[in-house]
């Protein structure tokens, strides 16, 4: 059972001992693969970022398979297939996973096994999108990656990696931490773009990782959360941001004081933004619900006070069922 209270590292200890385990290992080596320059000792942290081979036999109710659009930038998505769904029209969703723009892969475990349980739960065809990793590769590669991908699949509708029951009309572009930010920044490109077969009708930003200069209420009052830190979140948008920048550049802080997209004159998808009260960067991700609210934009607020920053990745907990539901609620809704 999980227990309530008011410590968030409380709530992270009353996590399962193998999820404890496994997020011990991956701060671990997180902290011990950044270099004093800024870059990130890579060997280091393969050690500890175990990978998930595709799966063409169903696991868990699931297949999965890799498919590559640009070798040359090791630019690949893996496609998640529910092995019992014979509808008709299957909606698709264009993920983007966290790690702070620095760490992990489509292929990581974590990632691997959230997309297969959202998969599984909702019944879509899921496009996990393995992009550039700061700080090799800044500012804007990782958006640059995502919106290939979307524009890879528009273009190719009809290829034979993709079901032929995928109806990519109703098409959602989703995240977690620095994939719900990467999954905003995608949007605002492609509805700026114009895609031809690809009709993108939700947003999913699950704890969305956004920042600013100002230091937020919920960033000095939360200091002992698991997985996260404002120190943390520092190093990972200097290893993003492009040299020179604060953290009030547009890419960070969407509706600041330098931000360029007016997303009001957009046809911008509807959004469901996910927080949890135990992270230190939820005062970020309620200002970016408000800021879609003031541009106009269709936005709902899902909010758990007792989760932290990704509990979405233990799926014991009661605050990851219900974020499931949720998902899957919103899509339903709009889809109908």
């Amino acid at each position: 059972m999980y227990k309530m209270s008011n410590n968030p590292t409380s709530k992270f200890q009353d996590v399962p001992w193998k999820h404890r385990f496994f997020s011990s290992m991956i701060g671990f080596a997180v902290s011990f693969s950044r270099r004093s320059d800024g870059t990130i000792n890579r060997y280091i942290m393969n050690l500890f970022d175990f990978k998930a081979p595709p799966s063409q036999q169903p696991f868990d109710g699931v297949k999965t398979s890799d498919t590559v659009v640009d070798a040359t930038r090791n630019l690949y998505f893996r496609l998640f297939l529910p092995s019992l769904n014979q509808d008709d029209d299957v909606p698709v969703i264009v993920y983007f996973h966290g790690g702070g723009f620095a760490y992990l892969s489509a292929s990581s475990i974590p990632c691997d096994d959230f997309c297969r349980r959202l998969c599984k739960k909702t019944g879509a065809v899921i496009i996990s999108v393995n992009y550039w990793l700061a700080p090799e590769h800044k500012y804007p590669s990782q958006y640059d990656d995502g919106f290939d991908v979307l524009k890879f699949i528009d273009d190719n509708a009809n290829a034979k990696n993709l079901p032929l029951n995928v109806n990519l009309k109703q098409c959602f572009i989703a995240g977690d931490s620095a994939g719900g930010n990467l999954a905003h920044h995608v949007a605002v490109k492609a509805c700026e773009y114009g895609l031809r077969n690809v009709k993108l009708i939700g947003l999913i930003a699950i704890q969305p990782f956004f920042g600013g200069e100002e230091r937020t209420e919920s960033e000095t009052r939360i200091v002992d959360a698991p997985m996260i830190s404002v120190k943390g979140t520092d190093w990972l948008w200097k290893a993003f941001l492009p040299e020179g920048s604060d953290r009030n550049h547009p890419a960070c802080n969407v509706f600041g004081p330098k931000s360029v997209d007016d997303i009001s004159r957009l046809k911008f998808p509807a959004t469901m933004v996910v927080v949890g009260g135990f992270d230190p960067m939820h005062d970020w991700q309620i200002r970016y619900y408000e800021g879609l609210k003031k541009c106009g934009k269709e936005a709902c607020l899902i909010e758990y006070p007792h989760a932290f920053h990704t509990f979405y990745g233990v799926p014991e907990l009661k605050q990851t069922c219900l974020l499931m539901e949720a998902v899957k609620g919103f899509m339903e809704r709009l889809i109908n």
